[in-house]
């Protein structure tokens, strides 16, 4: 009789049946919903989704008279009437027991929000390409290892969350979710990504971290809007040759990978932190510490780095530096200089010239110790400071060049462009300085000059004395900070190729088309919007057979762009506009222009 009592308790913890699911969504829920177009259904318990969910936003047949007269009473008022009642806008369906979903989701065309996240489900229907309206989609924390083909059709997605789950690749159409803001992959068992990922141009984080990838896709960094990229915890030996072009990037959690070698981060004047701690570096070396001013956390603990340049001091916002467990005998005393520097960590390295009580005492007493070594040193130039070290007449004479570049230059003696001028010097390099302005001295060499390399600067703009440059047919002034031209340098006609690439430039200034002799016009990484390819515009290049646009914010393409056969290079990857397709572009010039031209008439 005892065992027949035991038998008749309800254990404590039971599995949900359908029918306690469905009760779950009662007529409170159901009136809030119909008023706010949002259903939080998150950590009911739920096996199943109940079934008037997919349907909430139309007739639903409660089975009770008391339902009934409900739903009569909702009909003498106003503000619950039919048409009155909000389309399920938000759905949060998350930590639950969910294993998978109802082929009746494609009822919810007007979703924007769906959360699916902490459940069990294996596997989406088809139907979610029905859902063409969702922003913003969770399905982390699942057991999800591949998505529909109809997945890809859901092109309005601006966040979405994949991590936590069993992916061991990532489908090629990924890269159709052109929209993307935010995509986190993260935690998954990941060994590629696919190229065309950089048609994902909008994407301002990108989260791939504690994944398997030995390498990721050079095109990565033609997501010129992001500023967060983490990537940590995978199996990278390096990072992508251009990561420079990533000019918005603000923070790179690149920790706990096989990287020994950082590539130029020329460019990434955003970047704020930096964590490349467990990797296999062996130096900071000094094109690494005079690309990042605005830097200010770096973190390089468990790595091999031997030695630090003393250009070290070039990164003036550092506040934050990790050299924990390295191989460093010595510091630079140039850190004594950063004067925000507040946390210096280098616990761990067999250091000859800092005594061990000093690095236990912390950051300030080491940085004591580093200004008294640095004041006992013999003085050495200033790094900003102009350099002296000129070419003289006979090498300018040889060479028939001047070149100036990577020598921290502020500006040039004008003697220099005399001697120049003197020895018909036809080649002028100036890039790679920390010019803020074209020196004076170079107006004299206007009649002479066939080649000006202006790159790598500072320049917010360019003199109009470069327009009586007579003889010049090549000019590169890419990687500075200019927003516009100034409109005499449309008199250049004998220009043949010009970079006006990553700058701070909207639209194709007209001086360029004024250009009739240009074959390339290089203007990639940019912040171009609008392209104009009329008569007046690019159509007026007869000539020109190289345009790369590529890495910009260009909307549309527009269709008359297809009438330029002359163009056998176009480069257009990395912008906002949705058509052509990546598909499209990935076939190269013929491929796009054609498509181009026969939009004309539509």
């Amino acid at each position: 009789r005892k065992s027949l009592r035991l038998r008749q308790i309800r254990p404590v913890f039971h599995a949900k049946t359908k029918s306690e699911d469905e009760g779950v969504l009662n007529k409170a829920l159901i009136k809030e919903t119909w008023k706010t177009g949002v259903l939080n259904l998150s950590g009911k318990g739920l096996a199943h989704v109940p079934d008037n969910v997919w349907n909430i936003s139309g007739s639903i047949n409660f089975e009770d008279e008391e339902e009934s007269r409900y739903c009569m009473d909702k009909r003498k008022s106003t503000e619950d009437d039919w048409w009155t009642r909000q389309n399920l806008l938000e759905l949060n369906l998350s930590s639950n027991s969910l294993v998978t979903i109802s082929t009746n989701i494609k009822n919810l065309e007007d979703l924007t929000v769906l959360n699916l996240s902490n459940n069990a489900l294996t596997q989406l229907p088809s139907e979610f390409g029905y859902l063409r309206k969702l922003t913003h989609l969770y399905l982390n924390s699942n057991k999800l290892d591949r998505l529909p083909v109809e997945f890809f059709k859901l092109q309005e997605l601006r966040v979405l969350d994949l991590s936590h789950n069993n992916f061991e690749d990532a489908h090629p159409d990924i890269v159709d979710l052109v929209m993307l803001e935010n995509f986190d992959f993260s935690h998954n068992n990941l060994k590629s990504i696919p190229n065309g990922i950089g048609f994902l141009v909008r994407l301002t984080s990108l989260n791939l971290s504690f994944n398997h990838l030995e390498d990721l896709p050079n095109d990565i960094v033609n997501m010129r809007s992001l500023i967060k990229l983490n990537i940590m915890n995978n199996d990278l030996r390096s990072l992508p040759e251009f990561m420079g072009e990533l000019r918005k990037m603000e923070f790179l959690y690149s920790q706990n990978n096989k990287i020994s070698e950082i590539p130029s981060l020329m460019g990434c004047n955003a970047l704020k932190e930096i964590h490349l701690g467990n990797n296999s570096l062996t130096a900071i070396t000094d094109e690494f510490c005079q690309s990042l001013p605005q830097l200010k956390v770096l973190n390089l603990k468990e790595n091999k780095i031997t030695e630090i340049s003393n250009e070290i001091v070039l990164l003036r916002s550092l506040s934050s530096l990790d050299l924990t467990n390295n191989l460093l005998e010595q510091l630079p005393s140039s850190l004594s200089m950063l004067s925000h520097l507040t946390n210096l960590q280098v616990e761990g390295n067999p250091l000859k010239t800092i005594r061990r009580d000093i690095v236990q005492c912390g950051t300030a007493r080491i940085l004591k110790s580093l200004r008294s070594e640095r004041i006992s040193e013999k003085p050495s130039a200033n790094l900003t400071e102009i350099c002296d070290d000129f070419p003289d007449k006979y090498e300018m004479a040889r060479h028939k060049s001047l070149n100036l570049s990577l020598k921290e230059l502020v500006d040039v003696p004008e003697s220099v462009f005399k001697d120049a001028v003197q020895v018909n010097v036809s080649c002028v390099n100036l890039s790679r300085n920390k010019l803020t302005s074209v020196p004076d001295g170079l107006k004299s060499m206007n009649s002479i000059v066939t080649e000006l390399n202006l790159s790598v600067n500072l320049l917010k703009e360019l003199p109009d004395f470069l327009s009586q440059f007579s003889k010049i047919h090549y000019i590169d002034i890419s990687n500075n900070l200019l927003e516009n031209l100034p409109e005499s340098l449309g008199f250049l006609n004998t220009i043949r190729e010009l970079n006006i690439a990553s700058n701070r430039l909207t639209i194709l200034p007209d001086c360029i088309f004024q250009m009739t002799n240009i074959e390339i016009l290089q203007a990639s990484g940019n912040q171009i919007e609008v392209i104009d390819a009329s008569d007046t515009g690019l159509g007026a290049l007869k000539k020109l057979a190289t345009l790369d646009l590529s890495n910009n914010s260009i909307e549309v393409l527009p269709p008359i762009l297809g009438n330029l056969k002359q163009i056998k290079n176009l480069h257009v990857t990395g912008n906002k506009f949705r058509h052509p397709r990546h598909q499209i572009l990935m076939k190269g010039t013929y491929s796009i222009l054609s498509y181009l031209r026969d939009r004309i008439s539509e």
